[in-house]
């Protein structure tokens, strides 16, 4: 049967598909729209193998915090080019999957259904991929909670001024121990943590997280390189110990200088807030997404 027109601009309004693959997609389902759209999906899937080694070095981290700031997400999905980062349609998909990190693990979210559609997050990207023309990957998730408190955020060069979608993108928890503050005044003063975070990329939050693998190696460093300069042992030892300390200020976030005032640490700027709020904020949890990285 001849296909018209106007069937191939509802099918292209309903999919974001080419004219060419829209027409193509009637063509073979006799007019039928419900199974040219299937089609148009199951030729994703194909498009999607055959692009699944091109590297994808771009993209969007983007975060997600519920109403009642209690409840957080961020994702990263890696697109070929920044083209592609700046499409509404990647984007809107973008957006969507960080809603769905909320209450799904990882592991889960390509198999969790798709909010719009029947279909699962991971044939929703297949479909994209089919429309976009590019290789597009997602690489990782993470869900946060808190009881008493809230949760701050911060995105960083984002790509709407306001969105939550950027090459930066910082989670951070604050838990209180009641309910009785100000919402809005430790929702600012998380997204000012979330701040220094992005800019200080700090790798564990207190010295007790750090692995003792981990303090070891900077300590043999240390000692290592006081040798070769002729040290004693005792003056070497030390040496290591001032090597630590300064190892904590550089990766650790309640040791490091805060961002605002290099003359206090993080865990000073926390003390002063709480102090002059009547609370007791801790810091619960971090993580700080960068675009391409680990």
């Amino acid at each position: 049967m001849a296909v018209s027109a106007d069937l191939i601009k509802q099918l292209r309004l309903k999919t974001s598909a080419g004219f060419t693959d829209c027409k193509k997609a009637l063509d073979e389902t006799n007019g039928d729209l419900s199974a040219a759209e299937e089609y148009l999906r199951k030729k994703g899937l194909m498009d999607a193998a055959k692009k699944s080694s091109r590297t994808t070095a771009d993209g969007l981290v983007s975060c997600y915090v519920s109403d009642d700031l209690k409840h957080a997400s961020i994702v990263e999905i890696n697109s070929e080019t920044d083209f592609v980062a700046k499409n509404e349609k990647f984007q809107s998909f973008v957006r969507d999957v960080t809603e769905i990190a909320l209450t799904v693990d990882q592991e889960n979210v390509l198999n969790a259904p798709f909010k719009t559609s029947g279909h699962s997050v991971k044939d929703e990207l297949s479909f994209l991929i089919s429309i976009i023309g590019e290789n597009i990957q997602f690489k990782r998730s993470q869900n946060f909670s808190v009881d008493k408190g809230v949760i701050g955020t911060y995105t960083h060069t984002a790509v709407v001024p306001g969105s939550k979608m950027g090459k930066i993108g910082v989670i951070v928890c604050l838990e209180n121990n009641d309910t009785n503050f100000d919402k809005e005044n430790a929702r600012n003063f998380g997204k000012k943590l979330a701040m220094h975070i992005a800019a200080s990329n700090p790798k564990f939050l207190s010295t007790e997280d750090v692995p003792e693998d981990v303090l070891n190696k900077e300590k043999e460093i240390a000692k290592e390189q006081a040798i070769s300069m002729g040290k004693p042992a005792d003056v070497s030892e030390k040496i290591a110990e001032g090597r630590v300390k300064r190892f904590y200020e550089e990766v650790v976030m309640l040791n490091q200088l805060y961002f605002e005032d290099s003359k206090l640490t993080v865990s000073q700027v926390l003390a002063n807030f709480n102090k002059e709020n009547n609370t007791q904020f801790k810091i619960k949890k971090f993580a700080r997404y960068m675009l391409g990285g680990n």
